[in-house]
């Protein structure tokens, strides 16, 4: 792999300016600049809370201490000022990222986003303009393919571990800061749905519990098996994720949980049971054993819906007959693992071909397996445009994560040829959301 080197530029060579929002909570962005700025580039950075002087720990940072109401005469007169010509941030979906790339898309600028990679467990995202629902990525099987005939095959085999104590630590540092810290940044509104501080107890007594619930988790999905009735799997989301706050028709979490249910005991063959599994990292905000208990005696199947605290993943999804998810990255490993599989958002993996196009109701007994060919081309296709190889909290992985995505922000060629694929399903999926929303009684959301 190449580099410029700042002393040795090509001829046509012009200086970009970055602008950094909020990014992950690790030194990530700050390893980027330095990359960057070591070939010739300008790098700023936009501190709105003190967490965020945390990680960018250099030169080029502006303390914005306003309100959300100031903010988008500040981030469009800064863009103007310096010039910037590139905005980099970890999602789109906050406010003051929303803001900040309608000012800089009016601009001229780019704008690239980053997040966890769709695939795991060693990738990073990085995308231009927008993730999963405002994702570039085509969701025309014969683009992706296409796509993936051009492109290289991809290693897959793990290379990076990361250190997930590491990012526990960092995330608490950064939040907590950031509420001990608020009078440094007293216009600053977070995100987040529920208090870090209650987020982190429940999360840690959920920890504590974790071995013996994962214990009776995988002893009740031995007994399904073992039982050979056909089962589902229903995986769910953290509610303050803007998987399901910005790319689903639901307000919230319960709301699917309802949906499913219904149409599970309405629809479903009447042998066939429903396993539920709460996410992993859930803080325990909500009683989701309950609610899915009173959720099924409400439909009349509560000898037929388990919930599931912990457990293997890979254990529950290889002898399902398929998953419906609002749009979790579960959906990927059920594709992986040929399973029929159905999203009820917006997804970068809701493809024709791939996931279920039809109504809920008739998913239980109509949806087909994913065809291996376009899998494979989509794994191909996405590896190659919007994953890079890397992690944000172990070292080693963490250097390569830096290095590709200097790289990239420079070249600009990951993202050119996905340019003008995306308006050719545009339509449609806008339908299919309507159709969604009128299915699960859900009003428009803004």
């Amino acid at each position: 792999m190449s580099t410029l080197r700042a002393d040795a530029k090509p001829p046509g060579w012009a200086q970009q300016v970055f602008l950094f929002l909020q990014g992950p909570i690790t030194p990530y962005f700050a390893m980027v600049a330095d990359a960057l700025e070591r070939q010739g580039h300008r790098c700023l950075r936009v501190n709105l809370c003190f967490g965020d002087r945390l990680f960018w720990r250099r030169a080029g940072a502006i303390n914005y201490r306003g309100t959300r109401e100031g903010w988008p005469a500040f981030v469009a007169d800064l863009i103007d000022r310096e010039r910037v010509t590139d905005l980099v941030l970890l999602g789109e979906q906050r406010f003051y990222h929303k803001v900040a790339i309608a000012a800089a898309k009016a601009r001229g600028a780019n704008v690239t986003v980053t997040d966890f990679g769709y695939l795991r467990p060693d990738w990073i995202t990085l995308e231009r303009d927008g993730m999963s629902g405002d994702s570039r990525f085509p969701r025309d099987p014969e683009a992706i393919l296409d796509l993936a005939a051009k492109a290289p095959e991809p290693q897959l085999e793990p290379r990076f571990a990361d250190n997930f104590r590491r990012q526990a630590i960092w995330d608490i540092a950064y939040h907590l800061s950031s509420s001990f810290f608020w009078f440094m940044h007293p216009g600053y509104k977070s995100h987040q749905v529920h208090h870090p501080g209650l987020v982190y107890l429940g999360t840690g007594l959920h920890f504590l519990r974790a071995r013996r619930n994962g214990r009776k988790a995988d002893e009740l999905i031995a007994e399904v098996r073992a039982s050979g009735r056909p089962y589902y799997v229903l995986p769910l989301q953290m509610e303050n994720d803007f998987q399901l706050r910005a790319y689903s028709p639901f307000p919230d979490m319960k709301t699917p949980i309802h949906t499913v249910i219904r149409s599970f005991a309405d629809h479903a063959p009447t042998d066939a049971r429903l396993l539920i599994k709460i996410h992993p990292l859930d803080p325990g905000i909500r009683n989701w054993r309950r609610i899915v208990r009173r959720s099924a005696e409400r439909w009349g199947v509560v000898e037929r819906v388990d919930f599931l605290d912990g457990g293997s993943l890979a254990l529950l999804l290889e002898g399902s007959q398929g998953v419906v998810t609002v749009n979790s990255t579960v959906g990927i490993w059920s594709l992986r693992a040929g399973l029929p599989t159905m999203t009820l958002g917006a997804a970068v993996y809701d493809i024709p071909g791939l996931t279920y196009q039809g109504q809920l109701d008739r998913f239980w007994t109509e949806a087909p397996r994913p065809d291996p060919e376009l899998w494979e081309a989509f794994v191909k296709a996405l590896v190659n445009h919007i994953q890079i190889r890397g992690v944000y909290y172990e070292w080693e992985g963490l250097a390569a994560a830096v290095s590709e995505t200097a790289r990239r922000l420079i070249a600009h060629d990951a993202w050119l040829d996905l340019e003008d694929r995306r308006v050719t399903v545009e339509s449609r999926r806008a339908e299919r959301r309507a159709e969604q929303r009128r299915a699960f009684n859900v009003p428009e959301l803004a």
